[in-house]
């Protein structure tokens, strides 16, 4: 697809009925080649819902100190871990940019200057759900970066400013983990099917009730929301993709959590469709 076809694309949008938004728990880079609930989770998903014209991923790995978006017509495969088979360095999803949309979006949003990125492409965060949602990459992916630098209620003002892109038929996707503990992951309950501390079980259970009540106010202000919050969210990246998804949502839309689950003991698989 070249660039004067994606201009042709784009045009052609503006007539497109309206797009679902999602958050997807990722969890470990090995569900981009493994079989499981949570893949299945992630396909049926995108089965149930018409195919986009392009995908918008916020991803929890890719951390800016300002906001950027990639403008590449061709994004390269990111392999940002380690310790893992090689069968997962070996994947490539090659997935065309829409540098045309990216610059669309650069001129639409006020809340901050987007940066064009050439040089990022997609991190595991993109390429390991949207390997089994897509996995004939037929559809053009962009990604925006995560300034982390900003408090959490600016990020959630920022996701409101992408709201026109649901008209248009472009899936805009949250890529994280509503609880991500690295440091209190449970080694030997890494194969169990299902555990989790009590903390992040209580965490999570909080965190379901605000989205389907759409109280949102405690979400972004997850740090005055106790011990277990803490506990849950170390570190904001992994959960901040979240509030971009939420920002979305529409007071008549429906709410559907899926692949609800805690696993290795702090972290969860919770995912979110809304409309």
């Amino acid at each position: 697809m070249k660039q004067e076809e994606l201009i042709f694309r784009n045009e052609s949008l503006k007539s497109t009925g309206k797009m679902p938004v999602l958050f997807l728990g990722h969890g470990s880079p090995m569900n981009a080649i493994e079989e499981n609930e949570f893949v299945q989770g992630f396909r049926k998903t995108a089965q149930s819902i018409e195919k986009p014209t392009t995908v918008l991923c916020i991803s929890a790995h890719w951390e800016t100190r300002e906001t950027c978006i990639t403008a590449m017509e061709y994004p390269r495969t990111i392999h940002d871990f380690g310790g893992f088979p090689i069968e997962l360095f070996e994947v490539n999803y090659p997935a065309m940019g829409n540098p045309v949309l990216a610059l669309e979006i650069k001129d639409q949003v006020q809340t901050t200057e987007i940066g064009m990125n050439q040089n990022w492409g997609f991190d595991h965060g993109t390429w390991s759900v949207l390997k089994h949602m897509y996995p004939e990459a037929d559809v053009p992916v962009i990604q925006l970066s995560l300034d982390y630098t900003k408090p959490p209620a600016w990020h959630y003002e920022l996701g409101k400013e992408l709201s026109e892109l649901r008209e248009r038929g472009v899936l805009i996707v949250g890529s994280g983990n509503m609880v991500h503990n690295l440091r209190r992951i449970a080694w030997d309950q890494l194969n169990a099917d299902e555990y989790g501390y009590d903390w992040a079980i209580e965490a999570s259970a909080k965190m379901k009730e605000f989205i389907l009540d759409r109280n949102h106010k405690p979400l972004i202000n997850y740090s005055s929301q106790g011990k277990v919050f803490q506990l849950a969210i170390p570190t904001p990246e992994h959960y901040l993709p979240l509030l971009y998804t939420l920002a979305l949502c529409k007071n008549n839309e429906k709410i559907e959590i899926f692949n609800d689950k805690t696993v290795a003991g702090s972290l969860t698989m919770t995912s979110v469709k809304i409309g």
